[in-house]
């Protein structure tokens, strides 16, 4: 039987909750009040002069070529890191829950990358690849691989998406190995006893068991993607080359702080908050669905 908790006074429960709706206010509706309220203004880089220009600078957005662009870009590398991302995690995860001896320094290793901050991430990629005296770019170019991060889009996509990947499979692995903890070991013992190989037994057991924790790394994945790997490329590749990593919080970041347009930045910011939302919603109205809890 279910044992509700009832407050004897009616302001207890409002001033528990009170310290996180002050936090929810204060770094959530109120930048997106603002943000919402300087997407329908022009403002000039000083912010002495403001003019109200409604649907204006929405109007511009789509038709600026370098912003529909910075869309793919950002498709293509949220896709790369969250499946990615995920895969090697629970690679990992797979292999630590099997290990017996050193398990404790093998689990401490893999959880190392997510002390360091994003862009300490970037620089350290940046450091790795970067021509010609990077560690792995040297031993690319024995290999007849001439790496190029400066000069062609595919390698800087590759490198943001590497550092991206480093940086939260930490995370990832963390979920993935208490998710694999926790699955009743007399299920996988039986499936063994019954002559399943151990492919058959991550896929048909193991795996759909998982799918709870699945789902939620995949939205966390997604969500860190679009915002969270912005310093990642900003130290790597600032954008470029000509744009090609420019993704949309880039974008932002870029329009608003160096080119200084404050109202088209703001209503970037606008479309961005919407496409993560509308991700986040379709996510859980789908994708959840096939979630065995």
């Amino acid at each position: 039987m279910e044992k509700r908790v009832r407050f004897k006074s009616w302001w207890l429960p409002w001033l528990l909750v009170a310290p996180q709706m002050a936090v929810v206010l204060v770094f959530f509706f109120w930048p997106a009040a603002q943000a919402l309220y300087q997407s329908v203004l022009s403002q000039d880089a000083f912010g002495t002069s403001t003019e109200f220009v409604g649907m204006e600078n929405f109007e511009r957005l789509w038709n600026d070529e370098t912003y529909i662009a910075s869309f793919t870009t950002t498709a293509v590398f949220s896709l790369l890191v969250a499946v990615s991302g995920l895969s090697i995690a629970l690679l990992l995860a797979v292999m630590a829950d099997r290990v017996i001896k050193g398990a404790g320094i093998y689990k401490t290793l893999l959880i190392w990358p997510y002390a360091v901050a994003p862009v300490v991430a970037g620089v350290l990629w940046l450091f790795m690849f970067a021509s010609p005296f990077g560690t792995v770019a040297y031993f690319l170019r024995m290999l007849g691989i001439e790496w190029n991060h400066l000069l062609e889009p595919n390698h800087a996509m590759a490198l943001i998406v590497m550092a991206a990947v480093w940086k939260q499979i930490s995370y990832n692995f963390l979920f993935f190995l208490a998710g694999l903890q926790s699955i009743p070991k007399s299920l996988i013992e039986a499936a063994a006893i019954d002559g399943a190989s151990f492919s058959h037994r991550f896929w048909t057991i193991v795996f759909p068991l998982l799918s709870p924790t699945t789902f939620f790394l995949l939205v966390i994945n997604i969500v860190y993607a679009f915002f969270d790997t912005f310093a990642i490329i900003d130290a790597a590749t600032q954008g470029g080359p000509g744009k090609s990593t420019s993704i949309l919080v880039y974008k932002v970041y870029y329009d608003g702080f160096k080119a200084l347009d404050m109202g088209g930045s703001a209503a970037q910011s606008v479309v961005l908050m919407t496409i993560v939302i509308a991700l986040t919603v379709i996510q859980f109205r789908f994708v959840e669905k096939k979630v065995q809890y």
